[in-house]
């Protein structure tokens, strides 16, 4: 293909026409799920300010450090495209006063974000994602109830061996310790480790355990757990999540090195994974979590707000389509017209428009080539795209008041009168189901 002036900026892509259905289908099922749950749907702005992700989501983190898309306006702000939507949803719950509603309150979001990294298989500069909050309660329950609710949009979406892996992080209670212990534990091994693990070791030692190096990941191998460092509460906190999809019967596996790469994360932190994601792809590591998340107790009153305890998870829309696609799940077109109008002369289009227009009012799909004036050529378009019958409107039809109607399957042809085609069509169309 000729390589044209202009191409979508690095690590940026088109969603095209005949991907839609496959955005539409994910789209559909997440807010399907989310609304049996009784979440809302809450949208905001893509830009906001350059300090809200800097104190929210952590100055340390590869988000902040690395991956911002940041700017500095005309009139001297600092802001940020979204690299993703919690703090922003934060910000609009202290905002809007949402705390003096009855709690918790549950939202989502559904839309772009932005991370400038170093493109790669499977990761965009700009994504989309499916953001899940619930806001204002500790119970464990919700926990188990964020992670069952992505469960169960991955398997509306028919995708197979799904497995959890989840840990806990604890909280400024019992992670203090746990990272004095995970210092020492690194400090002497610290020749084995990346550059950018040597820098977390001084800034956050706890993200190392996230580090998708190999030589990292046989370090952490063999660090100390904070699953035995947890304080009562935490240790508690994580019993009653893990008995709660015990009773829910979701497959899920502890994972003693599981952190997400986040500073507000407490307490529970989880992944979920599909098992036949593809594990040759040279590219990329074999699996990619299709979600993660955990509880984030702390955050609301990080960015200014009362004591308020809180849990969510994000999912990616991209990774979730191209697994769809790698098993070959089948996306119905919606839509498909089963009625395609053909017309010849300046007075069969007329009246060939407004015919359209009463299609429509009585919610029927019919497919036109109104700029195309051969009949071949729309016949043959009628035939592409699988129409059961195709109207036949010309010069003789439009002075007549009557209208054709083949039948594109055994090419039987009956004349109606014009005023009858919608009723006619809709009779039609009402047998064949």
């Amino acid at each position: 293909m000729k390589k044209t002036k202009f191409q979508a900026p690095t690590g940026m892509h088109d969603i095209l026409p005949e991907d839609q259905g496959h955005f539409q289908k994910v789209c559909n099922a997440c807010e399907t799920v989310l609304g049996f749950y009784g979440f809302q749907k809450i949208e905001t702005p893509i830009l906001e300010d350059t300090a809200l992700y800097e104190k929210g989501t952590g100055f340390s983190t590869d988000i902040v450090q690395k991956q911002m898309f940041a700017l500095k306006t005309r009139g001297g702000d600092h802001l940020t495209l979204r690299p993703e939507f919690t703090p922003g949803i934060v910000r609009a719950y202290l905002e809007h006063g949402m705390q003096s509603l009855p709690q918790p309150i549950k939202l989502y979001s559904l839309g772009p974000v932005f991370r400038y990294e170093h493109p790669q298989a499977g990761r965009f500069r700009q994504f989309n994602q499916l953001n899940v909050e619930v806001i204002g309660d500790d119970n464990p329950v919700l926990d188990a109830q964020i992670i069952q609710i992505f469960y169960n949009i991955l398997k509306e979406l028919k995708i197979k061996n799904l497995l959890v892996e989840i840990n806990s992080i604890g909280d400024n209670q019992c992670r203090p310790y746990y990272k004095k212990l995970l210092v020492s534990y690194f400090k002497s091994r610290d020749a084995s480790l990346c550059a950018d693990c040597r820098r977390r070791l001084k800034e956050n030692p706890l993200r190392i355990l996230d580090c998708e190096e190999e030589k990292c990941q046989r370090v952490v191998s063999q660090a100390p757990q904070l699953i035995d460092h947890l304080c009562e509460e935490c240790h508690s906190h994580f019993k009653g999540v893990l008995e709660f999809l015990d009773e829910t019967e979701l497959p899920y596996r502890l994972n003693p090195y599981l952190v997400r790469g986040l500073d507000y994360y407490t307490k529970t932190a989880f992944e979920i994974f599909s098992e036949d994601q593809k594990k040759t792809d040279q590219e990329a590591p074999p699996k990619r979590a299709l979600v993660g998340g955990g509880r984030y107790d702390g955050l609301v009153k990080l960015l200014g707000g009362e004591d308020t305890k809180a849990v969510g998870g994000a999912m990616g829309i991209e990774r979730v389509i191209s697994l769809i696609k790698d098993k070959e799940i089948k996306v119905a077109k919606s839509g498909t017209p089963q009625i395609f109008m053909a017309q010849l002369g300046t007075m069969a289009k007329r009246k060939s428009l407004k015919l359209l227009e009463d299609f429509r009012r009585v919610k029927i799909n019919v497919a036109e080539s109104f700029g195309k004036d051969s009949l071949k050529a729309q016949l043959r378009m009628a035939d592409k795209l699988g129409a059961r019958y195709t109207l036949l409107l010309g010069q003789k039809e439009a002075l007549d008041g009557t209208i054709i109607i083949r039948d594109m399957k055994t090419g039987k042809q009956e004349i109606v009168k014009f005023e009858k085609t919608v009723r006619e069509m809709q009779k039609r169309l009402k047998s064949k189901h």
